[in-house]
């Protein structure tokens, strides 16, 4: 089995590879070098992979997705009105441009930071070396180093819906009312630099290897791609308390209730079901809802009075990003 893995491991980095030297060679050294930008080439021809398992990730989702999204439709839509920015927002993530563009941002940054911590005798935790039995097994480590960042990313995903400015950003997440495959990379450019930032300096502290990382960062685009679509999948009692499904998901964006009520009887603030990959961090303290029938789903401002403030998120994309800013700085003002 091992064996047949690793095969198609090689199999995959050759074909990349490949596919690398000649984008490289065919169109970004021209552009680089016709920009008078040669001095990004090592960089630039290092990153391609980001780009080409981004390309092919998509790819994948969609031939997947789409179908079952035509064929077993939770909701039906007289028009994809409205659909087209988050394939825009879906791009630039998944293909590694937003990535990148923080990389030549932060990476000065992020070398001063890492000199400081070993000038002090800080070291990273390399979870890879609590045993040889780990060490041994890639598969491990990358469940592992996958627990815990989904660990971290429910609490990471609670502060976003709890800290009033911070929310004002992710509403931009929120504000789609029509759910697709393409969905979950809708995010405000401020809000994809925080996490960027977290989570990269999580994984540097608890040494996650670069290519698991990008690894980790695949897998958990397409099942967040899954938890969007707009389909009647269901896991199952059982599958839908081992893995984060639409239903569930779905729910932790219900207007008036999945980001704002809590669930049951019990109403608090916030909401509930705000596992990325796994449910079980919801179980455990306290915020997993399987009961409570699916709720349309937005942001409870965006309708119209006197149910809402109709207040007006944007259509596209700038106007999603500046609207946003404006909200967080009014809430800012407001504190």
């Amino acid at each position: 089995m091992m064996h047949a893995i690793a095969s198609i491991e090689a199999l995959l980095a050759q074909g990349v590879g490949d596919v690398q030297e000649w984008m490289f060679l065919t169109l970004v050294q021209p552009l680089l070098w016709h920009l008078h930008w040669m001095v990004l080439d090592d960089m630039a021809y290092d990153n391609l992979p980001w780009v080409i398992y981004g390309a092919l990730q998509v790819l994948l989702v969609y031939a997947v997705l789409r179908p079952l999204e035509w064929l077993l439709p939770l909701e039906r839509w007289d028009d994809r009105r409205g659909l087209g920015v988050d394939v825009f927002y879906t791009l630039i993530n998944r293909l590694g441009l937003i990535p990148l563009a923080w990389f030549f941002a932060l990476q000065p940054g992020f070398d001063h930071i890492l000199e400081w911590m070993r000038m002090h005798g800080w070291v990273s935790v390399n979870l890879d070396s609590l045993g040889p039995w780990l060490r041994a097994r890639p598969l491990a480590g990358f469940l592992l180093y996958l627990v815990v960042l989904d660990f971290a990313g429910y609490w990471y995903h609670r502060l976003q819906h709890q800290v009033g400015w911070w929310w004002e950003l992710h509403a931009v997440h929120h504000s789609q009312r029509k759910l697709s495959l393409w969905a979950d990379d809708r995010n405000h450019l401020l809000d994809d630099l925080l996490q960027a930032m977290f989570f990269s300096a999580l994984a540097l502290f608890i040494g996650v290897p670069p290519a698991q990382f990008v690894a980790l960062s695949l897998v958990g685009g397409a099942l967040q791609s899954v938890q969007h679509a707009n389909m009647r999948l269901d896991f199952g009692w059982l599958g839908e308390r081992l893995l984060v499904g639409p239903r569930f998901h779905r729910l932790h964006h219900a207007v008036g209730y999945g980001h704002e009520l809590g669930h049951g009887n019990r109403a608090r603030l916030y909401g509930c079901n705000f596992g990325v990959l796994f449910p079980w961090w919801d179980m455990l303290f306290g915020s997993a809802d399987y009961a409570t029938a699916l709720q349309p789903t937005g942001v409870r401002a965006q309708l119209p009075r006197p149910q809402g403030a109709d207040e007006d998120y944007g259509a596209g994309f700038w106007s999603q990003q500046w609207l946003g800013l404006r909200r967080m700085a009014r809430r800012l003002a407001g504190a």
